[in-house]
């Protein structure tokens, strides 16, 4: 495939917060003598762009193309242009935006310092075959003239300014006069890999109404509902000039709206948008190159009058992917919280998974490992990850360094990394490959694991552990950075596991060499783990919490004639804390699934829903509809209140207490295994997950002394329905050999 090389821009001047630029437009008309049989259109726009033939927008969603680093990898839209275009005059028409490649400052992550930083750019082309078989060939070589939009300001992070009054009615029609318009410019090549996006497009998926209006001394406050993220369509019929704000925030503070928990620092206000009216009839507008996370909009600059239901939509966006999975079950604060998980996955997946839709949008490697096996469970992303991982495999650096975020500008190697973050690399191709068993994701990036590795070799100290970067990150009711478990402690398990993880990959991919390093580079760290971190005469792991003990437990450290007893302990650390868990979020990703492993799936299920602080149940008690980022109490400073790196309790959900265990022994897309826990605090249970074969589906419910379990599986599917805890078949037996049915089950 050739793709279009050459860029042009509108201008060499690029925009800041103090000196904004217009979004451009760009036109380009031509004559067609005859009718048109096909027509292929290759559009690379940076950072995203608008696409429209003969007036008709056919671009393929929001924030198109992508959000990369220009200078790693190019992204390019393939569209079928031949039903737009007629005989006669034809018009392209594009209109681009900032995006990623003039990130504005934020005073955080350096987008601003970019290499690569500059205005807006376009690269075209289109190759169109008439009835009679001739080619012919449209690009950005020549042709395209360029004129302001009424788009004056725009922003990923900060929002967008909309002058209607400088709408320019017909642009990108033909016989449009476009005599007033000047030449574009030609621009330097970023010099990435010119790729296709095989990425989902951003989607809008739902329209929600305002559930309350709230006048506040300085506006009109439009309640939603729920903390989502996408964006809004205002209408209304408004004054010539009359200019609308409109901000979008999470948070209530005393009654009024609040940024304080997203804003970068005090000087800097995010996501706000303005609409400046044209005037006369009813006007309708949707912000064309940002998009926010929020729950409420606080609307400035509008009468008494026009504060009605009608004037706000909010419209919830995030990638296009297919719902593969979900729980429900007879406790209302579990499905909120199943819900809540649900939603932060979705507002955090823009192409790729973000921290956060609001204050970041970056895309934090360690965030996006914690959650990809439960994202896994409940949603067909792994085209989307595939396509991130050859964003974070152009990341690393000559030494085989990850950064925290991608895609960077060279942030994120001195701050924000290490293992727990680094681990992206590893833990995202294994459950792709567990779940949807796609080789290729482990072949793109089993090099990428290799170099970090022997980057990882380097770091490990005398004593044979390692320590850097970032730890357990958000432990509960503290400081992000006041972790319990030492840094070498998690740091060591996590690298230990990753080597595991790469050693499983390179062998299915018949590397024995490759697996014999990553093996023995995790037997050295298991070694040093067991000489330096445990105290093996009361089974007690450095830091004597739940973090250094769950994660231990979790990943291997211990012995099988070791394990109760370092169980106990982690038992006596939960009595500790009066049965609450107290956990950073990467210990967290452990934690339930190690009560369930010993038989104590009540007890996990009662730490998540209790009311009390701290809990996910508690979460829900005060209003949450989002996951947050740090389990705070009441009265203290909240961070961002949509997060999904806490979301594992979802897979929990569908694993545990629906008992979905698919891929149960990492080998066959065509076996699973249902072991629901039945825990004493339900009546009933259900889930689903969408497996390469079909839906599996697990369904419990307790009628009297017994139980009745409903199972679904593909008729070629093979594993076993296997029973704990004293439940029988009616033959008397634990297990049977997986199939489609209903059965009642009834105690020893």
């Amino acid at each position: 495939m050739n793709f279009p090389q050459t860029f042009i821009r509108a201008t060499e001047t690029f925009g800041t917060r103090q000196n904004p630029v217009p979004a451009p437009y760009l036109r380009r008309s031509f004559t067609l003598d005859k009718p048109v049989r096909e027509a292929r259109l290759l559009i690379c726009g940076l950072g995203f762009y608008t696409l429209s033939v003969n007036g008709k927008d056919i671009t393929k969603g929001p924030l198109a193309p992508y959000i990369s680093n220009p200078t790693d990898i190019l992204y390019y839209d393939c569209y079928d242009a031949a039903p737009s275009l007629t005989q006669g005059e034809n018009v392209i028409g594009v209109c681009l935006g900032n995006g990623f490649m003039n990130a504005l400052d934020a005073g955080v992550w350096d987008f601003e310092k970019a290499s690569w930083r500059s205005a807006p750019q376009v690269a075209l082309s289109l190759r169109i075959v008439d009835e009679d078989g001739a080619e012919r060939f449209i690009d950005t070589t020549e042709g395209f003239v360029t004129a302001p939009s009424p788009i004056r300001f725009d922003d990923l992070r900060f929002g967008e300014t909309y002058d209607a009054r400088e709408e320019l009615p017909g642009w990108d029609t033909p016989g449009f006069d476009a005599s007033g318009w000047t030449p574009a410019l030609r621009a330097p090549h970023p010099g990435g890999e010119c790729r296709l996006c095989e990425a989902e497009p951003i989607i809008v998926s739902q329209e929600l109404r305002p559930v309350d209006i709230v006048q506040e001394p300085d506006g009109y406050r439009y309640d939603f509902g729920v903390n989502t993220a996408g964006l809004f369509r205002l209408t209304i019929q408004g004054a010539p000039g009359q200019e609308i704000e409109l901000e979008c925030a999470e948070l209530l503070d005393n009654g009024r709206l609040s940024h304080r928990n997203i804003r970068f620092n005090d000087n800097y206000q995010i996501q706000i948008d303005h609409y400046i009216c044209r005037g006369g009839d009813t006007e309708t507008h949707v912000p064309f190159f940002t998009y926010h996370g929020f729950r409420y909009i606080l609307v400035r600059g509008i009468t008494p009058e026009q504060a009605t239901p009608e004037l706000l939509t909010c419209l919830v966006m995030h990638s296009g992917v297919e719902e593969r999975g979900n729980f429900s079950c007879s406790d209302e604060t579990v499905n909120a919280l199943q819900a809540a998980a649900r939603r932060s996955d979705l507002a955090n997946l823009f192409y790729f998974p973000t921290d956060c839709p609001h204050r970041e949008k970056n895309g934090w490697t360690g965030d996006a490992a914690l959650s990809a096996e439960h994202m896994l469970l409940n949603l067909g992303v792994e085209t989307s990850l595939r396509e991130w991982l050859r964003n974070v495999a152009k990341a690393q650096n000559s030494e085989g360094a990850l950064p925290g975020i991608v895609p960077t500008g060279g942030w994120g190697f001195a701050w924000g990394n290490g293992p727990a973050w680094d681990c992206v690399s590893f833990v995202l191709p294994y459950y792709v490959y567990l779940y949807r068993g796609d080789r290729q994701i482990l072949r793109e990036n089993a090099p990428t694991m290799l170099r970090y590795l022997h980057y990882l070799s380097t770091k490990i100290r005398p004593d044979g552990l390692v320590a850097y970067g970032l730890g357990d990150w958000c432990p509960v009711g503290r400081n992000p950075e006041d972790y319990k478990a030492p840094l070498e402690v998690t740091d060591s398990l996590i690298s230990m596991d990753s080597c595991r993880k790469a050693a499983f990959i390179f062998h299915v991919l018949g590397l024995p060499e490759q697996q014999r390093f990553a093996d023995g580079l995790a037997d050295r760290l298991r070694r040093a783990i067991r000489e330096r971190l445990i105290d093996f005469s009361t089974m007690t792991v450095a830091g004597r919490c739940q973090s250094s003990q769950c994660m231990a437990l979790y990943y291997g450290a211990f012995e099988p004639g070791e394990r109760a007893a370092a169980f106990s302990r982690l038992l006596d650390f939960i009595d500790e804390a009066g049965g609450h868990m107290d956990v950073g979020a990467i210990a967290a990703r452990t934690l339930f699934s190690v009560l369930s492993d010993f038989g104590r799936s009540d007890l996990a299920f009662e730490m998540i829903t209790r009311p009390d602080f701290p809990s996910y149940g508690n979460l829900i008690a005060r209003g949450a509809t989002s996951l947050w980022e740090t389990f705070f109490d009441e009265g203290k400073k909240p961070d961002s209140l949509n997060h999904h790196f806490w979301g594992d309790i979802s897979g929990w959900f569908i694993q545990r207490l629906a008992g979905i265990r698919f891929n149960p022994h990492r080998d066959n897309w065509q076996e699973a295994d249902i072991a629901p826990d039945f825990v004493p605090q339900l009546t009933h249970a259900e889930g689903f997950h969408i497996a390469p074969a079909g839906r599996i589906a697990s369904a419990w419910k307790r009628e009297g002394n017994a139980i009745v379990l409903t199972v679904e599986a593909p008729a070629s599917m093979t594993g076993e329905i296997r029973l704990t805890d004293g439940w029988l078949f009616d033959d008397g037996l634990t297990f049977r050999p997986l199939s489609s049915g209903t059965f009642r089950l009834h105690k020893r």
